[in-house]
């Protein structure tokens, strides 16, 4: 089956993220989505709310992990992995607790500004080719499409959505067995992924930063 997925979300549990749960189903909902990972900052605290509230939709379990000049997406996390580790060192911790690990937004200046000799020897299991908060988006995707290429690892796309406006932005497909999220995260892993969407606007942009700051006052 195909399904539509954002796998890449965050919630109030990130500490600059406004999407409460309610507002992230009726978004998934009304654009035809059959679920999303939840890739909250350095946090996995919104994973069982997430589930608990997902009156039918599927819950990827995730993670943004902050490593040392690199974000790194953790699926399926058992724990919280530690944040400002070498990519490496951060990768090994995802698999030593049975994760998935994606190389989320490589050149996504001015979060990290990676090349392909970075994290070519890392061991990731995918690549973030489409984050809709990437600029300017279609060249960066097409970047990333070949950096996913030249390692030969299996495409991802998400929204890195922190407002409820932008989720949905960029997604991707996967074709799986079933809804089980252990199965879906097979499919990715097997590359058996299609990636679409585009980027937020600037207007888009400009009202996430003044909303997240005020938010925080």
């Amino acid at each position: 089956m195909r399904l539509k997925l954002d796998l890449h979300v965050h919630s109030y549990h990130s500490r600059d993220a406004l999407n409460r749960f309610e507002e992230i189903n009726e978004r998934c909902r009304n654009l035809g989505f059959d679920g999303y990972a939840l890739c909250d900052h350095d946090s996995i605290n919104g994973i069982e709310e997430a589930k608990r509230k997902a009156s039918g939709l599927i819950i990827i379990p995730g993670l943004e992990i902050s490593a040392k000049d690199a974000h790194i997406l953790c699926y399926n996390p058992s724990n919280l992995i530690p944040s400002k580790l070498t990519i490496n060192d951060t990768v090994d911790r995802i698999h030593d607790h049975g994760g998935t690990a994606v190389i989320a937004h490589p050149l996504g200046f001015p979060r990290s500004m990676l090349t392909i000799n970075k994290i070519e020897n890392a061991g990731f299991d995918a690549v973030e080719v489409a984050n809709s908060a990437q600029f300017p988006f279609g060249l960066l995707t097409s970047y990333h499409k070949s950096m996913a290429r030249k390692l030969d690892l299996p495409q991802t796309g998400g929204s890195d959505s922190h407002i409820p406006e932008t989720i949905g932005r960029a997604y991707t497909i996967v074709e799986a067995e079933s809804r089980d999220p252990d199965t879906i995260i097979e499919a990715l892993k097997s590359g058996r992924t299609e990636v679409y969407g585009s980027g937020i606007s600037l207007i888009e942009r400009l009202n996430s930063i003044w909303r997240k700051r005020f938010n925080n006052l």
